[in-house]
């Protein structure tokens, strides 16, 4: 089981953010849920209003820490290959994908939260007593 949380304050973050508010992020966090769901994972998700600093927990430990654990790595110009016509460069169009600022979760990259679920869900299967 997948317990998603997001504890959140309700203050407004500033700068530029991927999700502008606590509610958008809820929605992002409900979407993963469901698609969770979908595909017969069973997943949770729990939203807490706090006043500590907003932080989205898996299992209850936080997504930061999840990922200061694992080396994320996206594929050099060279490694991608595409079987048609050879050689392709990846097209990114705005912000890096990685890049995003720690101090608000609500700017965390798809592929970030993402990864932070996987390797949640792959310790859990790991552990798992067949």
């Amino acid at each position: 089981m997948l317990d998603i949380e997001y504890r959140y304050s309700g203050r407004p973050t500033s700068g530029e953010v991927r999700r502008a508010d606590w509610e958008e992020m809820e929605k992002y966090l409900r979407g993963l849920v469901y698609e969770m769901q979908e595909a017969d994972i069973s997943s949770k998700y729990i939203g807490t209003k706090t006043e500590d600093v907003d932080m989205v927990y898996i299992n209850g430990k936080s997504v930061i820490d999840i990922l200061n654990g694992l080396e994320i790595r996206t594929p050099m110009p060279d490694e991608c290959e595409c079987e048609y016509s050879g050689k392709v460069r990846p097209i990114t169009i705005g912000r890096p994908a990685l890049e995003w600022n720690p101090k608000y979760i609500e700017d965390i990259p798809d592929i970030l939260m993402k990864n932070a679920i996987s390797k949640t869900y792959a310790d859990i299967n790991r552990d798992r007593i067949m």
